[in-house]
């Protein structure tokens, strides 16, 4: 039963291109279908429809997997099994596939499973005129004797033309004609042998070189044309023309011989003498491949093999040989060479389909693998054989001419046997005979019945706080006893709040190798450890799982520096302990007060004096910050006294702070006030310099408008005054009642100071008795002299009250 379909093609200026499309019915595969296409179609252009030519339907190609298996390493024709139809590709060259055997095709199986189907597919390429005659050079030298009568022949090296049929050499023309003709003989293998003929006889007196245009023409569309200069020398007379012995030469040569070995020899006789009679034989009108392969020796006509001879390739060669004389006489003989098959091919096994695992609880009779074996060779040489080894549970069935299944013959056990190694071993039935193998591995997979184990239920680590985000923690590992899929393990974490947190925001797990990470950076200030849960699951069908906890304990790294609570430093004011003069040895004058809110050892603080006035007054208590006098208070010693302390901690490494304090030795106030200029300009500040630049601008255009009135209204203050109260010698001391207070609340420092003024008229003779204190002064000190300058005024008015005791608290 055949059925035909045409279907119309189009490529370039091709008009209307029907192909046929044709099915067969064959015994050795479930179908067979035939298409054509021209040449250098684009790719992904429509070959045909499969489906419907082969009466599927597109669901059974999705379903039998359907694809396409070539013999050789090209594959011209792709599958879309969505749309059931052929489609191009890779370009296909028909001179490249065929050369010029017409027509011109190739052939591919597809493939379907469960069940197995097989149909055997023929593409035929069609031919296009996409090449140009050519000739083997591009200037032909003839050396034509003179004497040579009208109608003698000159046979001329014909074109080559890749493409086959309309598309290949159609004619000849020479031009011009004036002196010669063109003929054009047809051989008996379709070849084209080309001749010049003689019209008119050359005279070399009148005319020694003529210069003529042979043109070459195919027939395709567009036409396509190839050119050779022909350069004719006329000579003087020769003649007589060689004379090949025979006709036709026959000759056989095994394929794969090596180089030089030589095929026949020609011969041909010239009746001429001396150099008139010397012949040279040469290979003409042939393709430029034969050329290749064959040589012929130029004085004694022996030819012999230049190249690679394949009789898959090629099994019959013909060549032309032109024995030609010095005088421009020739003459041709053919010679055709069969090639002789050899057994150099070894048999091929290509699998189709295979399965490297199946269940033990698998039927006999299950398909674990398809293959298909083949050989190159020809007749004996190319019939093959295949077979597997004997001792597993598995037998070859064979249902298509070179397609093998390899099938189970009982049921499998895992527990015995878990994999079994199957060699396929194929041969031909040539002389010597050549043989190949192939080994595959099956497994045998069980079932799911072993859950993920973990090593221990639970799992303790310590990570150093301040960690980088994505730090490795540790990793968690869990076995399973199961095999293949069942025994892929994967982990994942179980969701918890920690602190108000989901778990995930603090550490991940790799799914795969159970890889723990932080998340996130961890302070152990803020929280000291955490757990959760981890589960390991595998992949199994239904999955099986297992559970452990990990608790993650946060160790402390030394991150703070030590924070100094007393004394404190400020920028408004400046802070100064008192010690009298009259303190002894070990007298206490403050403590230096600070923390570290790290824990540990990173939380031991020590202190230590890194720089004073006078190092030999003072020491600091290396544990309790304490800071006493070493030795007896002189009067040498400086009323003002700068103390720099350092507290560091114990981490490694340490962390410190420093502190600096002021101590005023001195028995009474006003000693302290004439040292109190010097303790403002040690102080730091932090001022800012634009802002007095802008005030001091603003300052000169003030002060330039009120100048005159500032120093009249101090002229009259001063007038007032002089009649008021008498000038005296003793300066006025202001005394300011200090601002501090205990920060400890250990009670040991005064928090009140009581004072006396007593006042005479005479200013010169007043008393200032102040009430001392019992422990340890602190001073509290405005380094603004403006402030300064106003206390002292307003001292001063209370002090202009007549005889008034005054005690301020």
């Amino acid at each position: 039963m055949m059925a035909c379909l045409w279907i119309p093609a189009r490529r370039g200026r091709w008009q209307a291109l029907f192909v046929t499309l044709c099915l067969f019915e064959l015994s050795s595969v479930a179908g067979q279908a035939r298409y054509s296409v021209p040449e250098e179609q684009a790719e992904g252009s429509f070959v045909g429809n499969i489906a419907r030519d082969l009466g599927l339907d597109v669901t059974r190609l999705i379903s039998g997997k359907a694809r396409i298996i070539t013999k050789g390493s090209r594959q011209y024709v792709d599958l879309n099994r969505d749309k059931g139809s052929l489609v191009i590709k890779e370009r296909i060259d028909r001179e490249e596939l065929c050369g010029k055997t017409t027509p011109c095709s190739f052939s591919f199986e597809l493939i379907l499973e469960n069940p197995i189907q097989l149909y055997r597919v023929t593409v035929e390429v069609i031919d296009i005129n996409d090449n140009s005659p050519s000739f083997p050079k591009g200037e032909i030298h003839l050396n034509i004797v003179e004497s040579v009568t009208s109608g003698t022949r000159f046979s001329l090296e014909s074109a080559d033309d890749p493409d086959v049929g309309i598309n290949d050499i159609q004619k000849y023309v020479l031009k011009p004609s004036d002196n010669f003709k063109l003929e054009v003989q047809i051989q008996p293998d379709g070849g084209k042998f080309i001749e010049m003929v003689l019209q008119t006889p050359l005279d070399r007196e009148k005319e020694e070189t003529h210069d003529l245009v042979l043109v070459a023409s195919d027939g395709g569309e567009p036409h396509r044309s190839g050119t050779v200069r022909i350069h004719i020398t006329v000579l003087d007379a020769n003649d007589n023309a060689p004379v090949c012995s025979q006709p036709v030469y026959k000759a056989e040569v095994k394929e794969n011989s090596p180089t030089g070995t030589v095929v026949t020899s020609v011969s041909a006789i010239d009746a001429d003498k001396g150099v008139n009679g010397e012949v040279s034989y040469s290979i003409a009108n042939v393709a430029r491949e034969v050329k290749n392969i064959f040589e012929v020796n130029v004085k004694t006509g022996e030819i012999k093999v230049a190249g690679n001879l394949d009789f898959e390739k090629s099994k019959s060669f013909q060549l032309n040989v032109k024995a030609s004389d010095h005088g421009g006489h020739s003459d041709t003989c053919k010679v055709v060479i069969q090639i002789i098959d050899e057994n150099d091919n070894i048999p091929t096994i290509q699998l189709m389909s295979f399965s490297n695992s199946i269940s033990e609880d698998s039927p006999p009779g299950t398909t674990i693998a398809v293959m298909n074996v083949d050989d190159e060779d020809s007749d004996g040489n190319g019939v093959v054989k295949c077979s597997i080894n004997s001792d597993i549970p598995f037998k070859m069935e064979s249902s298509l001419t070179g397609y093998y299944t390899i099938v189970t013959e009982d049921y499998l056990d895992r527990e015995s046997i878990p994999e079994y190694n199957i060699t396929i071993t194929v041969s031909d039935q040539g002389s010597p005979p050549l043989t190949s193998s192939k080994n595959i591995n099956v497994k045998v997979s069980d079932v799911n019945d072993s859950p993920p184990r973990f090593g221990q239920s639970e799992y303790i680590k310590n990570i150093p706080e301040n960690n980088s985000p994505g730090f490795s923690v540790f990793t968690l590992s869990a076995s399973d006893s199961d095999w293949g899929q069942n025994s892929q393990v994967s982990y994942f974490l179980e969701e918890k709040e920690i602190n108000g947190a989901a778990v995930t925001s603090l550490v991940s797990v790799n799914s795969e190798n159970g890889v723990i990470h932080a998340v996130r950076s961890f302070d152990y200030e803020q929280i000291k450890w955490f757990e959760f849960n981890v589960t390991a699951r595998d992949a199994g069908s239904p999955p099986l799982s297992s559970v452990a906890t990990v608790k993650i304990l946060i160790q402390d790294q030394n991150d703070n520096p030590p924070q100094v609570l007393y004394p404190v430093q400020t920028g408004g004011s400046l802070v100064a302990e008192m010690v009298p003069r009259s303190a002894d040895v070990g007298y206490l004058v403050t403590k230096v007060v600070a923390v570290d809110v790290d824990s540990g050892q990173n939380a031991w603080l020590s202190y230590k004096l890194q720089k004073a006035t006078d190092r030999a007054l003072f020491e600091v208590g290396l544990q309790n910050g304490e800071i006493r006098t070493i030795r007896q208070v002189t009067d040498k010693d400086a009323v003002k006294q700068r103390l720099t302390v350092i507290v560091e901690d114990n981490g490694q490494p340490s962390r410190s702070a420093t502190v600096i304090v002021n101590v005023v030795v001195a028995d009474s106030f006003p000693e302290v006030l004439s040292e109190f200029t010097d303790f403002t300009q040690d102080k730091e500040y932090n001022d800012n310099l634009t802002f007095y630049l802008v005030l001091a601008l603003a300052v000169v255009s003030f002060l330039f408008i009120t100048c005159l009135v500032v120093i009249i209204s101090v002229k009259i203050y001063r007038w007032r005054q002089s009649r008021i109260m008498c000038h005296s010698n003793l300066p006025v001391i202001p005394y300011y009642p200090p601002r501090y207070s205990d920060t400890l609340g250990t009670g040991t420092l005064q928090h009140v100071y009581n004072y006396e003024v007593c006042r005479t008229t005479d200013s010169r003779k007043s008393d200032c008795k102040f009430g001392g204190a019992g422990s340890q002064n602190v001073l509290i000190m405005d380094p603004s002299s403006t402030g300064t300058m106003q206390r002292i005024q307003s001292e001063k008015s209370i002090l202009d009250e007549p005889d008034s005791p005054l005690e301020v608290s």
